[in-house]
C-alpha cells in the first residue's frame, strides 16, 4: 500500500530562484496584466458601445476579449502573489478551481476561434447569404454552445482530478495547477484520467483546430480560383490576417506546451511556454486586432474621444 496523503495545499514551482530577478518579473507580469485588462477591456467597451460594430465578427471579437480578460486572471494574479510570498502554495480547492477555469476558458477560446473562422468563410465565400446564415440568433446560439460545452468539458477534468488520492510529494513541477502535473503526484490508477486527456481533450482541440484551418483553406481556394479582382483579394486577406495571426499564436503555444517532451530540457521549456500561452497570448490579441483593423481603431477614437469630450465639458462647467 502506498502512503496516501491528505491534501490541503500544493506547492508551486517558482518562476526563478534568483532573488534579484523576482522584482523584475513581478513588474513585468503586472505591466502585462494591466495592458491585457486595458486592451481587451477597451475592445469590449467599443464592441458594446458602437452600433457600427453590431455584426457577427465583432460579436465574437467581444466574446474573445471578455474571455482573454478572464483567462489571464486565472493564472497571472497567482503567479504575482507567489513572487511576493516565501510560501509558494495554493490550496487544494484553489488548485482545482484554477484547473477548472484554465481548461474552461482555453476550450472556449479554441471553439470561438473556429467560429470566427467560419464567420470569415461565410462573409467572403457567401456574401449575399451572410446576413441570413450569421443572423443574431445563430451567433447567440454558437457562442452559448461554445461556453456551455467548454464548462462541462472542464468540469469533467476538475471532478476526475479532485477524486484522486495523492501519495507522492505535493510539490507541483509547474507554475500553476493543470491536469498533467497533478497526475504526476497522484497514486493509484490514473489511466482513466490519461484517456480523458488523450481522447476528449485531443478530440476537441484537433476538431476545433481542423475546422479553423479548413475555413481558411476554403477562403484561400475561393480567392485564388473564383475571386480574380486584386481589390477583393486584398480586402479579404486583410480581414482574415489578424484572426489567422491569433489562431497561429494560440495553437502554436498550445502545441509546444502539451505535445509530449523528448527530453528534460523540453519539459523545462514547455513550462515557460505555458506561461507565455496564458499571459502573452491574451496581451497580443487586442494589439493584433486594433493595429490591423481600421474599423476597431476608428471605433476606439469615436467612443473614447466622445467620453473625453464629455468629461472635459463637465469639468469646465
Amino acid at each position: 500500500m502506498e502512503n496516501v496523503t491528505t491534501v490541503n495545499e500544493f506547492l508551486l514551482l517558482e518562476l526563478t530562484s534568483t532573488q534579484e530577478l523576482q522584482p523584475v518579473l513581478l513588474m513585468t507580469l503586472l505591466i502585462i496584466y494591466m495592458i491585457d485588462l486595458f486592451g481587451n477591456g477597451s475592445i469590449l467597451v467599443v464592441v458594446i458601445s458602437d452600433p457600427r460594430l453590431y455584426s457577427p465578427m465583432y460579436f465574437f471579437l467581444g466574446n474573445l476579449s471578455c474571455l482573454d480578460i478572464c483567462y489571464s486572471s486565472v493564472t497571472l494574479p497567482i503567479l504575482m502573489a507567489n513572487l511576493l510570498s516565501a510560501h509558494k502554495a495554493v490550496s487544494f480547492l484553489g488548485c482545482i478551481t484554477q484547473l477548472h477555469f484554465f481548461h474552461f476558458l482555453g476550450c472556449t477560446e479554441s471553439i470561438l476561434l473556429a467560429m470566427m473562422g467560419f464567420d470569415h468563410f461565410v462573409a467572403i465565400c457567401y456574401p449575399l447569404r451572410y446576413t441570413v446564415i450569421m443572423n443574431f440568433k445563430a451567433c447567440i446560439l454558437l457562442a452559448t454552445v461554445a461556453w456551455i460545452t467548454s464548462f462541462f468539458y472542464a468540469l469533467m477534468h476538475s471532478v476526475m482530478t479532485a477524486r484522486l488520492n495523492f501519495c507522492h510529494s505535493l510539490k507541483l513541477n509547474y507554475f500553476f495547477c493543470d491536469v498533467k502535473p497533478l497526475l504526476e503526484l497522484a497514486c493509484g490508477d490514473i489511466r482513466l484520467n490519461q484517456w480523458l486527456i488523450f481522447i476528449v481533450t485531443g478530440s476537441l482541440s484537433m476538431a476545433a483546430c481542423f475546422l479553423t484551418f479548413l475555413s481558411y483553406l476554403y477562403i484561400i481556394s475561393f480567392l485564388l480560383f473564383k475571386n480574380r479582382t486584386c481589390r477583393g483579394l486584398h480586402k479579404a486577406l486583410s480581414t482574415c490576417a489578424s484572426h489567422f495571426m491569433v489562431v497561429s499564436l494560440f495553437y502554436g503555444t498550445v502545441g509546444l506546451t502539451y505535445i509530449p517532451p523528448a527530453s528534460a530540457t523540453s519539459v523545462s521549456q514547455g513550462q515557460y511556454v505555458a506561461v507565455i500561452h496564458t499571459t502573452v497570448t491574451s496581451l497580443v490579441n487586442p494589439l493584433i486586432y486594433t493595429l490591423r483593423n481600421k474599423e476597431v481603431k476608428l471605433a476606439l477614437k469615436r467612443v473614447f474621444g466622445r467620453k473625453l469630450k464629455l468629461s472635459w465639458r463637465t469639468s469646465h462647467t
